[in-house]
């Protein structure tokens, strides 16, 4: 049936096995125009037949001939369509819908085809309209079943039978048309045009080309190749799509079985029992050895709960067999370099999703994406680069992590860094002693499991492991021997070798258990799953450890070492734990009674909760800021900034110009002075007093709190340093000194007093000031001429030779400063001379600078005492200066230095109030911000916390939580354990 048909009666295809049913029973007929065009005939058969064109070849006969002619070649078709119809329609129509319906519903999805095939309900309608077709040939025409046998060679033998049947044929067909034959053919040929594209235009041009006297062979002919090549097309893409599929499938497989292994372990998440507790079981077990990671090591029983250790020489295969056990490639490699430098703890459990996750870290990463899996490589590698310190080359510092994952077996590991024998270049020189110590370290814990690496494709002889393994443990009673590279192995040394490994039978050392594994090809691409379906390739076919041989197949596997491990694990944690915990017991009592013994009114308080109670203290203190007055903020303001102040309004403002000799120059110079240090220092200089304002007051709060009946000095040097490190990060706000700038600017521009009050103020700060300085300057003259003649007398302080000189110069600068009382602040040439002589018929040599040196003092004292006498004359000058200066802009007396002052005071008071209203408004807030944020760090830095909570007590208290701490989860944890059982 898959020959190619040929005739004039229609085109043939050749088709696939998957379409054939339906091609071929069609692939005879050449169903053209058969619903419309006339055909250019103007007889109704003829026009009809024209139209259908039913491998019709245009003859010029006459009209009956014609009829007779379309008849013929009508019934022709039809005794050929029957041959087709009786083998394949009427059987093969219903088949082809069954077989159809079958394949479809295997496949995953199909929706592809909806527009290459049609539906169901089509092939219903196409079934019945060939059944009726050829049940309607088979009542019009009887032909013998041996036709079916005939070859195709037979059929142009048959075709003059036809015609000498066909004049009859056509007779009935000029009276009546047959509906029976004409409806199937309708349909047939509506359902050919549907599948292939064939429209109503299309076989229009066809009969037109016809008409033209074109071949309709050759047309068929290249019909034919084009729905042959069409075909072709089809079933290559059918075929690769089935590929595809098939691969899809597989797929969704194993994806079904995986979730529906979580869908399990979730279900019994929610549900109490057996299962909840064996899930949550080695997280509780893993608390308990994070806890005992950082717990002093004086005490013996720190490292002796059960732990798997994994050794090995360097690139023996340590980290690809825990690798394959944790189902992941979760640690970073590298070729011929050290890639673990740090100790790194895994903790492996039964989850319903494949992550890992760091013990001091909240992320997850998902271990079924290559990205994630990539970041946590590299978030592995940067933790152990930064736990080298001090040009070492690995740590003893613990990287902590769990992988969770369905399937995985319950177990803690310890990855170490590889054994070497050689010490290279880019290494300390200290390395392999300190990987050797670290080493023994993990071993000498006599619960722990060893897990020895040992790599099979290089010689015995070579190892390095197997004699410290030896070393901590002779008998074997905990250790578990691993052969790796077993297919590089079984290419290069003798089968009789490997089994002697396998069997403890060549080396000294001894073990509970051997095993041999595959850890992949030497990629690194290559995922877990490459890697276990290699390993499960190997063993299959491997003679040497094919069930025949002497090794037993629970021997051999990752998955088998990885159940073998875990069992020992458990049973070795059963054993063990009670005793542990009966021993942090003992070590809680001892350190409770020796507590109660020395602190027995306090509580035990760790260094976190000590800090918590300084911390809140110091807060306290900050709101205690709020509670100051604003008269008090003044007060301390006011002063601080007088202090800042005080020595460059009288050095360069006052003396300058109280000096020049004439009222006009005094005020001019105020003016030009003033503006310029309103412009530039004086803004800066009054937000350093809010600053230190602010400080004096904070910190004198604190010293108040320590006077407290509360007061525990324990906390004075984390105060102290809180403090201080917040008011180094402190500073004012920039934006006040332009707000300050602009409001002194316009205060000093004010000259005028008009408030008795405000002037009595001025004048009192006017001698106040006079008085501090003068002050400052007797105490700076009793320290360059000494003790007076009282004080010799009364006090016994004798003046020193240099003291005895500096008097006798201050006896002759006397004389001029009383000979003119309004002498100018400098001494003339004329005057240096004459005292220079003078001291030397005295017998005194005395240089002009040393002169200069002493009169300083001498006429800063005569000038204060002068402005003093004035500042007392201004008590009174008031009304004198209001009628006088109201009536001539002037006034009699000298009270420019009491103005000066009073519009220093004006300044000072209007930067006071702004400076107190930013203090309360928001420096104070600043500052308890910046308290906060130090605080902040220094809970997190528990170098800092052990550095300022120091004493015994503190020590004490810490152990005794830490051992409370590990007891308590070791109980519970034994508790979880008993339910297990």
């Amino acid at each position: 049936m898959a020959q190619i048909l040929r005739g004039k009666f229609g085109f043939s295809v050749k088709t696939s096995r998957s379409l054939r049913p339906l091609v071929l029973n069609v692939s005879r007929i050449n169903f053209s125009t058969l619903n419309g065009g006339n055909g250019g005939s103007r007889h109704p058969h003829r026009r009809y037949l024209l139209q259908h064109n039913v491998g019709f070849v245009p003859m010029y006969v006459t009209p009956r001939r014609t009829y007779a002619m379309i008849v013929a070649r009508v019934l022709r078709g039809a005794l050929k369509l029957r041959y087709l119809v009786l083998g394949g329609a009427i059987g093969g129509g219903m088949t082809l819908n069954k077989k159809y319906e079958e394949w479809r519903d295997g496949l995953p999805d199909m929706k592809w085809l909806d527009d290459i095939l049609p539906d169901n309900e089509q092939w219903h309608k196409f079934s019945k309209n060939l059944q009726a077709v050829g049940g309607a040939v088979r009542d019009s025409i009887e032909i013998d079943p041996r036709l079916k046998k005939i070859s195709e060679e037979k059929l142009a033998e048959w075709r003059a039978w036809f015609d000498n049947r066909l004049d009859n044929a056509i007779e009935a067909a000029e009276t009546t048309e047959n509906p029976t034959i004409e409806g199937p053919f309708q349909k047939v040929s509506d359902m050919i045009t549907d599948m292939y594209g064939v429209t109503k235009e299309e076989l229009k041009a066809k009969h037109l080309v016809e008409a033209k006297g074109v071949s309709a062979q050759e047309e068929a002919h290249r019909k034919h190749q084009s729905m042959q090549q069409q075909i072709e097309e089809l079933q290559a893409e059918m075929m690769s799509v089935q590929l595809k599929y098939q691969k899809e499938l597989e797929k969704l497989e194993r994806e079904n079985k995986n979730l529906r292994q979580q869908y399990l372990i979730l279900k019994s998440n929610r549900k109490t029992g057996t299962k909840k507790i064996k899930k949550s079981l080695i997280d509780m077990y893993s608390e308990v050895l994070d806890e005992l990671s950082g717990y002093d090591t004086n005490y013996t029983m720190a490292d002796h709960l059960p732990r798997v250790v994994v050794v090995g020489d360097q690139s023996s295969g340590k980290t690809s067999v825990l690798e394959s056990i944790a189902q992941a490639r979760i640690f970073p490699r590298g070729s011929g370099e050290m890639m673990t430098r740090a100790p790194v703890k895994v903790t492996l459990s039964e989850g319903p999703y494949h992550v890992a996750k760091f013990n001091d870290s909240e992320r997850e990463y998902d271990l079924t994406k290559e990205s994630e899996l990539a970041e946590l490589r590299r978030e592995v590698e940067l933790r152990m680069r930064h736990s080298v310190r001090g040009g070492k080359t690995v740590s003893t510092d613990t990287i902590s992590m769990t992988v969770k994952g369905p399937g995985l077996q319950r177990m803690v590991l310890v990855d170490l860094p590889g054994i070497i024998s050689t010490v290279t270049v880019d290494m300390a020189s200290d390395t392999k002693d300190s990987i050797h110590q670290m080493t023994r370290h993990y071993m000498s814990n006599p619960n722990a499991i060893i897990l020895c690496i040992q790599d099979g494709s290089v010689d015995a002889e070579r190892s390095n492991v197997t004699d410290l393994v030896t070393q901590c443990d002779p008998l074997g009673k905990r250790t578990i021997f691993v052969l790796t590279k077993v297919d590089l192995a079984e290419e290069l040394a003798e089968p009789d070798r490997i089994r002697k490994i396998l069997a403890g039978k060549l080396f000294p050392m001894k073990a509970i258990g051997y095993f041999a594994v595959v850890t992949g090809r030497g990629r690194k691409d290559d995922s877990i799953e490459t890697i276990r379906d290699y390993e499960e390739r190997f063993f299959k076919t491997s003679k040497l450890f094919h069930r025949s041989g002497t090794v037993m197949p629970h021997q051999v596997s990752t998955r088998n070492l990885s159940l073998a491990v875990a069992d020992r694990f458990w049973r070795m944690v059963r054993e063990t734990i009670e005793q542990q915990a009966d021993a942090f017991k003992v070590t809680r009592f001892n350190l409770e009674t020796e507590w109660k013994n020395n602190f027995p009114r306090l509580r035990e308080s760790g260094r976190d909760e000590l800090f918590d109670k300084a911390k809140g203290e110091i807060l306290d203190e900050v709101v205690n800021l709020s509670q100051i007055s604003s008269k008090k903020w003044e007060e301390v303001i006011l002063t601080t900034l007088w202090d800042k102040l005080s020595s460059y309004v009288f050095e360069n403002v006052y003396l300058p110009a109280a000096q020049s000799g004439s009222q006009n120059s005094f005020n001019t110079m105020v003016d030009i002075k003033l503006r310029q240090w309103a412009d530039q220092a004086l803004p800066a200089r009054a937000v350093e007093s809010g600053y230190e304002a602010l400080q004096k007051e904070f910190l004198e709060l604190i010293e108040q709190a320590k006077k407290s009946p509360d007061h525990d000095d324990i906390f004075d040097n984390l105060k102290a340093a809180v403090v201080d490190e917040a008011i180094r990060r402190y500073s004012w706000e920039d934006k006040a000194t332009d707000m300050l700038r602009v409001i002194q600017l316009n205060t000093l521009e004010d000259r005028v007093v008009t408030d008795k009050h405000e002037w009595d103020a001025a004048v009192k700060f006017f001698e106040s000031s006079v008085k501090e300085k003068l002050q400052a300057t007797e105490n700076t003259m009793a320290e360059m001429f000494g003790p007076s003649s009282w004080q010799q007398w009364t006090q016994w302080k004798y003046s020193t030779d240099e003291q005895q000189k500096r008097r006798n110069v201050k006896g002759e600068l006397d004389k001029i400063i009383v000979s003119d009382a309004k002498h100018p602040p400098t001494l003339s040439y004329d005057e240096l001379t004459t005292v220079r002589k003078n001291l030397q018929r005295a017998g005194l040599e005395v240089d002009t600078e040393y002169i200069r040196e002493t009169w300083y003092p001498v006429y800063r004292r005569h000038f204060l005492k002068q402005a003093l006498l004035r500042a007392y004359d201004g008590r009174k000058a008031y009304y004198l200066y209001v009628t006088q200066n109201r009536d001539r802009g002037d006034c009699a007396i000298n009270v420019n230095d009491i103005i000066l002052f009073w519009r220093i005071q004006q300044v000072m008071k209007v930067t006071t109030n702004a400076l107190r209203q930013q203090v309360i408004n928001r420096e104070a807030r600043r500052l308890d911000k910046e308290i906060k944020a130090v605080l902040d760090e220094y809970s997190e830095d528990e170098d800092k916390k052990q550095q300022l909570l120091t004493g015994k007590r503190v020590s004490l208290a810490e152990e005794l939580l830490r051992v409370r701490k590990i007891q308590e989860r070791l109980e519970e944890f034994i508790n979880a354990l008993n339910k297990e059982k």
